[in-house]
């Protein structure tokens, strides 16, 4: 088998790397990729991800039996629906069914028509701007701004006062996110626990993996702006079976069968991030492509052929026997970002300690690459992902956070409470009534 990967973060690096340990053992290309990812994939002779055309000629010169597209844009940009037209197999959705990322206004009246679990909300175009302001000054605080378009996971704002709303607003309106803040939902708050569930879909059928936990906020104690993501651990404690099938059938079967009602089916990975609250599962927001960092983590604790698995779901003929277990052990992932992410931030920084933080845990890029010396820098907010894997999830932090200790670069900035949460849920459970 000959694979194709698009994307060039810490997700793409771990789903190369599961690819190519895959028992069917393929081929693998990729593009943009970074340093990481090209140990073990060769560099796809491209110059656009976003030109499927382009994408298409190189997957019939080089016989590719599968393209897996890791971020969102290109996926939103409708390049699954290029390849498929040219008779090649894609993990990931089409351009439509992609809108339940792309627009916060699709997912919510989704999410309404198909009786699906979410918060309460309203939405109002840049247009409606009065009616915006008038709606958050008679809304019970803290209240929620996410801008309508992709905004790579920052273009959310919970506000604890009405003033910090109305200035979220008008940034959102006033172009801080480009077009993707022409329109606006606003939510209810929902007290709880967020938690992720990954299902691989063929457009009918589905399997779930390991669910993740991530920390979106930047500081600890789930404090300041959100990221994309600084943390994560697998599988999340706060799942239990029972809670788990009460998200099948409450949430992630409706929606399925809900884009085959749409004339959409959904092949890929759908992501649906959960707010559990008061034991019940809403859902915070669907992503149409694996998560990052939660990837890292939950193929680290998968045992089976990946690679055979995204084949079939491509295919439309899910197997589910390429699954061994979806979670053996446990495992962390913490984030190394520049100082100023997700905030304006200075790159081209030496990176040193890998070699010895590679004892402890696996190294992932997120944010890479080369200098003219040959040297590994820094070249983005989020730059290395560092991933473990235990028997518990409390050796998994431990170790992973001993590998962190040993990596340096110029302003490196990261969490030290990733799975702290976790932690205490399973002293409690051990510990019994």
């Amino acid at each position: 088998m000959r694979t194709l990967v698009i994307g060039s973060g810490g997700r793409e690096h771990a789903i190369v790397r599961a690819l190519v340990m895959s028992d069917s053992r393929p081929e693998v290309w990729a593009f943009p990729g970074n340093p990481g990812m090209f140990e073990y994939a060769q560099k796809a002779p491209l110059s656009d991800s976003l030109d499927g055309s382009a994408v298409a000629d190189f997957c019939h010169e080089y016989s590719i039996d599968l393209v897996v597209i890791g971020p969102e844009a290109p996926l939103a940009a409708g390049i699954a629906d290029v390849l498929r037209l040219k008779e090649i197999p894609v993990f990931g959705p089409s351009q439509a069914a992609a809108r339940l990322e792309s627009s916060k206004w699709y997912a919510k009246r989704f999410m309404q028509r198909y009786g699906i679990p979410t918060a309460q909300w309203a939405s109002f175009s840049v247009d409606d701007a009065d009616q915006a302001r008038e709606y958050i000054e008679q809304h019970p605080l803290p209240i929620v701004l996410k801008v309508d378009g992709l905004a790579a996971g920052k273009g959310v704002v919970v506000a604890t006062s009405h003033q910090e709303a109305l200035g979220a607003l008008e940034r959102m309106y006033g172009g801080a996110y480009g077009q993707a803040g022409n329109r606006v939902v606003i939510e209810e708050f929902l007290q709880g626990e967020e938690a992720s569930v990954f299902a691989i879909c063929d457009g009918n059928d589905y399997v779930l993996l390991a669910p993740a936990q991530d920390h979106k906020r930047l500081y600890d104690g789930d404090r300041g702006p959100n990221t994309g993501g600084m943390g994560a651990y697998a599988p999340a404690p706060l799942l239990r079976p029972d809670l788990l099938r009460t998200i099948e059938e409450r949430i992630v079967v409706p929606t399925l069968q809900g884009m085959i009602s749409e004339n959409a089916p959904f092949v890929g990975c759908l992501y649906v991030g959960l707010m559990i609250a008061d034991g019940k599962p809403y859902v915070v927001e669907y992503n149409v492509r694996f998560g990052d960092p939660e990837t890292q983590s939950v193929l680290e604790v998968f045992r089976g052929d990946f690679a055979r698995l995204l084949y079939s779901a491509a295919r439309g003929r899910l197997e589910r026997n390429a699954i061994q277990t979806v979670a053996e052990g446990y495992s962390c992932t913490v984030v190394l970002a520049s100082k100023g992410y997700p905030g304006a931030i200075e790159t081209g920084f030496p990176i040193t300690g890998i070699e010895q933080a590679q004892q402890y845990a696996r190294i992932y890029h997120a944010g890479t690459a080369l200098d003219e010396h040959g040297r590994l820098i820094t070249a983005g907010g989020r730059v290395l992902n560092v991933t473990s894997h235990a028997a518990t999830l409390a050796a998994a932090i431990e170790q992973c956070y001993r590998a962190v200790a040993a990596i340096r670069f110029e302003g490196m900035y990261y969490r030290s409470d990733i799975g702290a949460r976790a932690l205490r849920r399973l002293q409690l459970l051990e510990d019994g009534p």
